[in-house]
């Protein structure tokens, strides 16, 4: 079986290794210690504090699993000088049926996120405007329908 690969800028990245660590410096063992707690007070069968404690431990231990197997297989991505859009681009669009402007960054998978303009290069737009340059005129298609966009500044 091969490994997937994670694309990751270098603040995406920190950003998992600041979370890894935190879980594993803090929410393990404030846990640990809940799960102490729990057992103190006597009979485990009936116990939700017990319950509770156990399933937040599952959850933390699935969560920095998981983390350490995407950072085990990250790739960071590189952001070069050129006047393609590329993967960790800051990029402006204009979007053609209301002139509108957007500025996004274009990152993998694992760090999109919309409320801050992160958008995935497999995403719709980011699979559209991959490769393209300033004042290129591209079509997006998406589950609701296409429509044009401008590329207005790549940085």
């Amino acid at each position: 079986m091969s490994k997937k690969e994670f694309l990751l800028t270098t603040e995406g990245f920190l950003e998992l290794e600041t979370e890894l660590n935190c879980l594993k410096t803090e929410r393990r063992p404030l846990i640990i210690e809940a799960i102490k707690d729990a057992r103190a007070q006597g009979d485990l069968s009936e116990n939700a504090d017990y319950d509770a404690a156990r399933t937040e431990q599952a959850e933390v231990e699935n969560r920095i699993a998981e983390l350490e197997y995407m950072l085990g297989n990250a790739k960071i991505i590189e952001k070069k000088a050129t006047d393609k859009v590329d993967m960790g681009s800051h990029i402006v669009i204009e979007y053609m049926d209301d002139n509108s402007t957007e500025e996004y960054q274009i990152v993998g998978s694992m760090e999109a996120d919309p409320f801050e303009n992160k958008v995935s290069n497999e995403s719709p737009i980011g699979k559209a405007v991959f490769n393209k340059k300033v004042g290129d005129t591209i079509s997006v298609e998406s589950p609701t329908g296409a429509y044009q966009i401008k590329i207005v500044k790549i940085a």
